[in-house]
């Protein structure tokens, strides 16, 4: 199955810690995991970013609501344990716990209401606090979802513009490309575009050094899968 949503991981999460033992986030990670029954690749799925596997930001955010609830309470880097609060509603034997059942409680409501004040001075912050609460999807696979598609929109537009230019735009452009991977410095001394366009020559040199003693001689062709590689190789610097 799928990677439940950090919502549905709260009421499993309490549970964990119902037994008043200290827990690690890692432990968590792991019980869970296999309490839902999620494959290896399920628990190797990565948020858009690939820097952080989903199941382990889910689980993470999970714990900061019910401790923002003081259902939890952190005992160290990491690592948490149960309330006298968390006991009772575990007691209570609630079928589900979300974030209206959370509001019960004025600590929860005052973690609420203070981002919900800073968001009105972001209108991009506002937007993200509903996608939050209607898709139950964490602010970080928000921030990685919306930044991986601003950089493809961003790279189309970019390929867009730059084949509505003459080939020899093209040319230079494949030049200062290679120039800004690393190649022999400044675009003065590293490289330079050569030939007359459809002559057949050789369109372009970069030196590998600043010396000048190695050279490359490329050839630029409207190739969209070159133009594409080396666009999307300089975005991932920035």
């Amino acid at each position: 199955m799928a990677v439940p949503d950090f919502k549905s991981l709260l009421l499993p999460m309490l549970k964990l810690a119902g037994d008043g033992n200290e827990h690690s986030t890692n432990e968590a990670i792991e019980k869970l995991a296999n309490q839902f029954g999620l494959s290896e690749a399920d628990r190797d799925e990565f948020l858009p970013s690939g820097k952080q596997r989903r199941l382990d930001n889910r689980v993470k955010w999970a714990r900061t609501y019910l401790q923002k609830a003081l259902l939890l309470s952190s005992t160290g880097r990491s690592k948490f344990c149960i309330t006298q609060r968390g006991i009772k509603v575990l007691k209570d034997n609630p079928p589900s716990i979300n974030e209206n059942f959370l509001r019960q409680f004025p600590e929860f409501v005052a973690f609420k209401t203070s981002t919900d004040r800073e968001s009105k001075i972001d209108e991009n912050i506002r937007i993200t606090q509903e996608i939050i609460e209607k898709t139950s999807q964490t602010p970080q696979e928000i921030l990685d979802t919306t930044y991986q598609s601003l950089r493809q929109n961003l790279a189309q537009e970019i390929l867009e513009r730059i084949k509505n230019n003459p080939p020899k735009f093209f040319e230079g452009l494949v030049v200062d490309l290679l120039v800004a991977m690393g190649y022999g410095g400044s675009r003065k001394d590293a490289g330079q575009a050569v030939g007359q366009v459809g002559d057949g020559g050789i369109d372009g040199i970069i030196k590998e050094d600043k010396l000048g003693l190695d050279a490359i001689y490329i050839q630029a062709k409207r190739w969209e899968g070159l133009l594409e590689t080396l666009l999307f190789r300089v975005l991932q610097e920035l």
